[in-house]
């Protein structure tokens, strides 16, 4: 990754990852595209800042050109819980935004990550130990979209040689971003909220189990898999990728380690509770490991302890 280009940079996972970049490649070399005009928040710190919608063929085209990059890196999308609200935007917007980067990356012979998510496997999926092979029949419109996506990030890559690359994401947390409509978000407004208000109501049930991981360790994920050699990839779209697993209760009793007055209620959203039973306890990320050598920082506690801190700083100001 040379000169990068980023869409949806300015979601959870684009926030954390320009900045990344930034650091490992220069500002010169990492575009940040959002749908939206410039910020205030585009300092420089997470690159050179373009207005694009991926929807809109030839608009990445011109990007590419201008910009001469080599990595496209497509975060662009409709998540979860807003998905399921919005399904025809949602597949406009995960589908369409993805043939746009896939036939630039055919014409322009670009590199392109394509984030996947855990939301591929449905409840005819093995639920522990999830394997990186397996049945993918989701059922969310999220899901869906990234099962397809999946499908046509192989084929690009074997009909017209595209090096496409990617990850099914667990449920992500960072102290960064608030919360954006994904059905696993409880685990990052419980932080939020356990600094703002010392308690919190999660809308999962308490013993609903969902694989995870702390932003740092995404973000290391995204970045070793595009610079993996690609001779040594069996799989490409998408590894599984996994640090832990937990409940709500015991991400509420990890919190309890550092604030022991915290609390936790329950008020269970039926429509984020039914797609997060559809997905799996854990998965089995050893293909990832195997084939470039994914390894995990974070822990729970520890994440619980990183987060914590910086969000004491940052809400506080």
């Amino acid at each position: 990754m040379k000169k990068v280009l980023i869409t949806g940079a300015l979601g959870q996972i684009g926030t954390d990852l320009s900045e990344a970049l930034v650091n490992k490649i220069g500002t010169e070399n990492v575009i940040s595209c959002y749908h939206h005009k410039k910020p205030e928040i585009m300092d420089g710190s997470r690159g050179i800042y373009e207005q694009l919608d991926a929807t809109k063929a030839g608009e990445i085209d011109k990007l590419i050109e201008k910009h001469q990059i080599d990595t496209v890196v497509h975060m662009a999308s409709l998540l979860s819980a807003n998905a399921e609200k919005q399904p025809m935007f949602a597949w406009e917007v995960n589908m369409n935004g993805l043939i746009n980067v896939l036939e630039a990356a055919k014409k322009y012979q670009c590199a392109v990550f394509n984030p996947s998510s855990i939301a591929v496997f449905g409840p005819t999926s093995p639920q522990d130990d999830t394997p990186q092979d397996t049945i993918l029949r989701p059922t969310s419109m999220y899901g869906v979209t990234k099962v397809a996506g999946e499908l046509l990030s192989d084929y690009y890559f074997k009909k017209y040689q595209v090096d496409v690359r990617g990850l099914r994401y667990p449920g992500l947390i960072s102290y960064k971003t608030e919360p954006g409509g994904g059905t696993t978000d409880y685990a990052v407004a419980i932080y939020f909220d356990a600094i703002l208000k010392g308690s919190y109501t999660c809308y999962l049930g308490e013993n609903t189990s969902i694989d995870m991981m702390y932003m740092p360790d995404a973000i290391k994920a995204t970045i070793d898999v595009m610079e993996a050699d690609s001779s040594k990839l069996v799989h490409r779209n998408a590894f599984n990728v996994s640090a832990m697993a937990f409940t709500p209760a015991q991400i509420a009793k990890s919190i309890q380690k550092v604030m022991p007055t915290f609390t936790m209620h329950y008020d269970i959203d039926p429509v984020r509770q039914g797609i997060a039973d559809s997905w799996p306890n854990s998965i089995d990320d050893s293909a990832a490991r195997k084939e470039w050598g994914w390894k995990h920082d974070f822990d729970l506690d520890a994440m619980t302890h990183d987060m914590l801190e910086n969000l004491k700083v940052i809400l506080k100001k």
